[in-house]
């Protein structure tokens, strides 16, 4: 089915479902995609092999740029709610990630000091410390568990690395209050199989892990464009609505996107 990539380092604005005004940040190649997972919902489509080295964006490149885009919105009385790394992929496979971070919150400080700095991510790179300290900068941590059974990660996110439940509860755990967990719920089916991450079984699983982890917020969401997997289909209001209850008296703050 149609997806599509991030053709600039800097996009948007954009209206996020979750997070506002949202002011992109892609720091993976503007030609394809390059993740430490493959989901099968990803509006990016699925990871493809490419010939020679992936051309990331510089450190420098990133932070003309940014300030390029906020000096233009700044001009025009039209700041973000939030500047937001996602784009093409795991942001924070990229070597500077850190380092552009920082560069980041100097220009947000600058330029639109109400504004929060977000990171979308598959909590994949918690095992290195630069990283880590990095999103304990940020105002938004955004931090993915799918489901709490390796199998089902297995079957959507398709981790390239040994998935490990525990050790990404374990990793996660360290951020304390800086923190959000976000969760997409979906049927699809493999195979003739079909799959639901949002089935009782599953649910009661993915709660134990939100009650170990005990983040302050919660983000619920489900399928709202193309997915690269065809016959995805969304979880239904009514569904997420309930799950949602189920998290909220464990929770600060839980939020759903239908």
């Amino acid at each position: 089915m149609p997806t599509f990539l991030f053709d600039k380092t800097i996009f948007g604005p954009v209206h996020s479902r979750r997070l506002g005004v949202s002011l992109g940040v892609n720091l993976l190649p503007n030609d394809r995609k390059l993740c430490s997972f493959d989901c099968i919902y990803c509006e990016c489509g699925f990871g493809q092999k490419a010939n020679g080295k992936a051309q990331l964006p510089t450190r420098e490149e990133v932070k003309k740029q940014l300030h390029q885009k906020l000096t233009e919105m700044h001009n025009n009385g039209k700041l973000p709610d939030v500047i937001t790394f996602a784009g093409n992929g795991e942001p924070t496979l990229h070597p500077q990630f850190a380092d552009i971070i920082d560069d980041t919150l100097l220009l947000r400080d600058k330029f639109c000091p109400t504004a929060r700095v977000a990171v979308l991510s598959n909590a994949s790179r918690l095992n290195d410390v630069h990283v880590v300290e990095a999103l304990r900068r940020i105002d938004d941590n955004i931090l993915k568990i799918d489901s709490a059974f390796e199998a089902t990660v297995a079957m959507l996110d398709r981790p390239n690395y040994t998935y490990s439940t525990e050790k990404t509860i374990e990793q996660i755990s360290q951020f304390g209050s800086n923190l959000a967990i976000q969760t997409m719920f979906a049927r699809w089916s493999l195979n003739g199989v079909q799959y639901d991450n949002s089935t009782d079984a599953e649910v009661d699983a993915w709660i134990e892990c939100i009650k170990r982890i005990s983040p302050p917020r919660v983000m619920i969401y489900t399928i709202d464009r193309e997915t690269p997997l065809q016959g995805m289909q969304k979880v239904d209001k009514k569904r997420l609505d309930e799950i949602a209850d189920r998290v909220r008296p464990l929770i600060d703050e839980v939020s759903v996107s239908y």
